[in-house]
């Protein structure tokens, strides 16, 4: 039997502006997520693991939450490609923060979040910063 990794997390847009450029946003964070296709060779990261997330009128609020999970054959191997695909999603989204959890079996739970250090990033920003937690709880398990 081989190990299971869980990935899930959210993708945060901010609530400020107005009503007009909060839904702009929104429609454009949708269509990104709707491009979306699994590479051949590389299923690791796809369209349908995202949810698209609420645009205003259907019961939004303000700020749009892009929720996100999959369950992988220990994805921590092939870790820095993943991150590396997801950089490159949040370079095309407008959000405020991400963050990514990724419990391991063997090597306990990770926590990974993007912040902007203006408050908020749009498609056109380049820089990225992320901070890395490492949590582990319990014994390792034997099989």
């Amino acid at each position: 039997m081989h190990s299971e990794s869980i990935v899930y997390g959210s993708i945060r847009d901010w609530p400020e502006g107005g009503s007009e450029a909060r839904l702009l946003r929104q429609q454009h964070n949708a269509r990104v997520l709707q491009e979306l296709d699994g590479e051949a060779g590389w299923p690791f990261f796809s369209r349908g693991m995202f949810g698209v997330g609420q645009v205003a009128g259907d019961g939004l609020y303000q700020t749009q939450v892009i929720s996100f999970g999959a369950s992988y054959q220990a994805v921590e191997y092939e870790w820095s490609l993943w991150v590396e695909k997801f950089e490159a999603l949040l370079r095309r989204l407008y959000w405020a923060n991400a963050i990514v959890h990724l419990e391991t079996e063997l090597n306990g739970r990770h926590t990974f979040r993007w912040e902007s250090d203006e408050g908020f990033h749009t498609p056109e920003d380049s820089q990225l910063s992320l901070r890395c937690e490492w949590e582990h709880e319990g014994a390792m398990r034997f099989r």
